[in-house]
């Protein structure tokens, strides 16, 4: 049982709700960006959704270093860490979104198939990336 109560517990303590703030932010630009280059620009759904994630990061990363994690540790190895978490993030999250929104909506056309897996590929890409950036990227020692 109190297994249970940590596991919930880390979804709703202060420091993921911080991270949610910082994501709202982030949420709207990148989604923005995101739907504009696939709409509009007609950009590729591969283009269009790491576009989101290109310039959501770097606010990101600034951000949930000093504000959600209180990160203190000086260098280059917690960009790298936050680097690696979000590209393994982004592409185990858009990976899975796709081809399971192809297999589910089979029947609608591809324009409707690749809205939703970018829908999808958000949500899935926010719950992997708090527990990369909160026990790798900035994991303190």
């Amino acid at each position: 049982m109190t297994s249970l109560k940590n596991k919930i517990g880390l979804f709703t303590d202060k420091t993921f709700m911080k991270f949610v703030m910082v994501g709202v932010i982030n949420t709207i630009v990148g989604t923005t960006i995101m739907f504009v280059f696939y709409n509009v620009f007609h950009l590729s759904y591969w283009i269009s959704s790491a576009s989101n994630y290109f310039f959501g990061s770097i606010c990101s990363y600034i951000l949930n270093k000093h504000f959600t994690f209180h990160y203190q540790e000086k260098g280059w190895a917690s960009l790298i860490r936050f680097t690696i978490n979000i590209i393994i993030c982004y592409l185990l999250a858009y990976g899975i979104a796709k081809p399971l929104m192809q297999w589910i909506l089979s029947d609608y056309e591809k324009t409707i198939q690749e809205n939703v897996s970018m829908l999808l590929g958000m949500c899935l890409f926010i719950v992997f990336n708090y527990l990369g950036q909160r026990f790798f990227a900035f994991k303190s020692k």
